[in-house]
């Protein structure tokens, strides 16, 4: 009885104790010379113009989470009033308190990912656990460019992969439907929702179903791309103010011709090559290629309209990178 309460306090630490400490660490302890956010008051304008507009459920909670705290700081919590606003503005702190909320949800989430059909590699303990460090660290250090939808983007987006797990693992189709409602939701946060389908195709696709004809797994693929595609075009359809793109610029110039971005190239390219390596077996590794080649959309748009250095654009890429080296595909009821 002890071991087990033992166990569960350890856990709690680990899981979230430990990733909360480190994510105060990255927004309270340095200053950020990237981004400008500490010193804003309310949700900055930039927030609802162009192609942030789009993400309605991230500029929405940013609205709820700075009055909530000029609330609390003006009054259950006036007395420390001075101590927040030295370390912050009611904006700061609401993007820190709503980014852990989903922060530790993904961490939450990587702990069951990591135990879900584990390989033998991730069935002792310390091993899973330093895996799960390892993971919460790339997760801390891409917050030197704090934004108010890529926590919540990567919760949607472990949450889909956990779903993909299930469902390839049980067949239930009703964990595909809750993928689905999943997909529709998240395309509302951030266009990464179109990576739970490049991850669903990368376990699904196989040419021997092809050679056969098999085509119900195109048929599910084809479900999931409506269900980006729908709220994704409807979002531009709906909303159309004049400072509203669907790009905020294109930078594949500055990309190539920075010592900046290309540092954050590198490091992308460095890491995934990397975790390739550690993949278990050579079916975890056609698995991963699937996964990026189904991925190309995504990196051709990070390429022409994002910034290499921001590596938060990398990062789903590299957590599914180690999900998929270490998962045992073999035991799926789907092959890789």
């Amino acid at each position: 009885m002890f071991k087990i309460f033992d166990e569960k306090i350890n856990g709690f630490l680990f899981v979230i104790v430990l990733p909360l400490l480190l994510f105060a660490m990255s927004y309270y302890g340095f200053e950020s010379s990237y981004t400008r956010l500490k010193t804003s008051e309310r949700p900055p304008a930039f927030l609802f113009s162009s192609v942030y507009a789009y993400r309605v459920i991230p500029n929405y909670l940013s609205v709820q989470m700075t009055d909530m705290m000029e609330y609390l700081l003006n009054h259950p919590l006036s007395s420390f009033k001075d101590f927040f606003s030295k370390n912050g503005t009611p904006f700061y702190h609401g993007l820190f308190v709503m980014n852990s909320f989903f922060f530790i949800l993904c961490s939450l989430i990587l702990n069951s990912i990591f135990k879900l059909n584990a390989s033998e590699f991730l069935r002792n303990n310390n091993v899973r656990r330093i895996i799960h460090l390892l993971s919460v660290f790339f997760i801390v250090i891409t917050q030197y460019a704090p934004t108010n939808c890529d926590t919540i983007a990567l919760f949607c987006y472990l949450a889909g992969v956990f779903l993909t797990f299930k469902y390839s693992l049980t067949q239930k189709k009703s964990y595909y439907y809750i993928l689905i409602a999943l997909i529709i939701v998240s395309t509302f946060v951030r266009e990464t929702a179109c990576l739970n389908i490049a991850f669903f195709a990368a376990v699904f696709f196989n040419f021997n179903d092809l050679k056969e004809k098999k085509y119900k797994f195109i048929w599910q693929i084809i479900s999931l791309v409506i269900a980006f595609l729908v709220p994704y075009l409807g979002l531009r359809k709906i909303i159309t103010q004049e400072e509203t793109t669907f790009v905020e610029g294109f930078y594949i110039n500055r990309n190539f011709g920075s010592p900046f971005n290309l540092a954050g190239l590198f490091f992308a390219i460095i890491v995934l090559n990397f975790i390739y390596q550690m993949c278990i077996n050579e079916e975890n590794k056609n698995v991963l290629k699937k996964y990026l080649f189904f991925s190309m959309p995504y990196l051709i748009m990070i390429t022409l309209v994002g910034l290499f250095w921001e590596v938060r654009l990398f990062l789903p890429l590299i957590l599914t990178a180690i999900i998929v080296a270490l998962y045992q595909f073999k035991n799926s009821k789907i092959k890789a």
